[in-house]
């Protein structure tokens, strides 16, 4: 359906309406000349484009490289974290979904307004705690709820991961996550209407031989007041350019000033060990180089130069006089 509804298609959506017509109304609408038929469903609306939600994706993506990365450290042992998946739904179906005891963090991300869930799975809460105590980071086969110094924990981690949310979101909005607070019972959670639409982005997250997800539920209300700026577009826009070229401009510079060894190579020979332990004062090594041949010049392991030996102010030089394009 376009985004503009001319007046005859409005009057056939009211007729519909009030002649008690279903909640899935016929929306007539011309494509190509062609007039052709659309269902829609008021009671599952559409409120997220899909080019919307996978720029969500791409902001996720983001961030689960850089969480990956810090659980590793901090769990010391291997996680992986990526984006399995994101869909639009209502809350209620969201809410339904859960199951006790359940990982639920609340937060806020000003200057948005509302509130943000991220759950985590149960299996991969025990792992995580698991872990912290110095075990090998398996999941407990029968649920159960959680203590309240395992509630503690989690509360430590989840804040943690909810600190990487700002760099990954700084393209499109500047946010100051925190956590509200932590419910293991998801009748607690009942936040906003049940027919509100909200995005979901499903993580899927190994720790070890555990596997699990972390799903962020963003509700619609939330993020409405950013939602031009969640487009391809966007993303791509003149002001990330910008911004990228800031940062290459900052790692020339970087690189500019960076230490690297050079080294002149005389020449080589192979002796034999046994020769090699009895050398004394005054041997001579047969070099496989004449004393005009071209130094080889080294930038680490690399060959980059052939060069001329020399001195200069007393001191040992050499002037180069090839440069090599590809290493030798």
């Amino acid at each position: 359906m376009g985004d503009v509804l001319s007046q005859s298609e409005i009057d056939a959506l009211l007729a519909q309406l009030t002649g008690g017509g279903s909640e899935e109304v016929v929306v007539p609408t011309t494509v190509g000349g062609n007039t052709e038929a659309r269902l829609y469903d008021f009671a599952h609306p559409s409120k997220f484009s899909k080019e919307q939600l996978r720029t969500l994706e791409n902001i996720f993506e983001s961030f689960s490289r850089t969480v990956s990365s810090f659980l590793t450290g901090y769990l010391r042992t291997a996680v992986h974290l990526e984006v399995a998946s994101s869909e639009q739904l209502l809350y209620k179906d969201f809410n339904l979904a859960l199951m006790n005891p359940v990982v639920l963090a609340m937060s806020e991300w000003s200057p948005l307004k509302g509130t943000v869930m991220m759950e985590l799975s149960n299996n991969m809460g025990y792992a995580i705690i698991d872990r912290i105590l110095g075990g090998p980071g398996l999941g407990l086969k029968a649920m159960r709820d959680f203590s309240e110094i395992e509630t503690i924990l989690l509360e430590q981690v989840l804040t943690q991961i909810m600190s990487y949310l700002p760099e990954a979101w700084e393209t499109v909005i500047k946010i100051k996550p925190r956590l509200d607070r932590l419910e293991t019972n998801s009748q607690f959670a009942q936040i906003m209407s049940p027919n509100d639409m909200v995005a979901l982005v499903v993580l899927r997250i190994k720790i070890g031989s555990a596997e699990g997800h972390l799903n962020f539920c963003l509700p619609y209300l939330v993020l409405e007041p950013i939602m031009d700026k969640l487009k391809t577009s966007y993303w791509f826009s003149q002001h990330d350019i910008e911004d990228i070229e800031a940062y290459r401009i900052k790692v020339e510079e970087k690189l500019e000033r960076a230490m690297v060894p050079v080294s002149a190579i005389i020449g080589k020979t192979t002796v034999m060990v046994s020769d090699f332990v009895n050398l004394q004062k005054g041997d001579v090594l047969k070099l496989d180089s004449y004393v005009n041949s071209d130094l080889e010049i080294k930038i680490g392991n690399l060959l980059k130069f052939y060069a001329k030996p020399g001195t200069i102010r007393g001191k040992y030089a050499f002037q180069i006089s090839t440069f090599i394009e590809s290493e030798e």
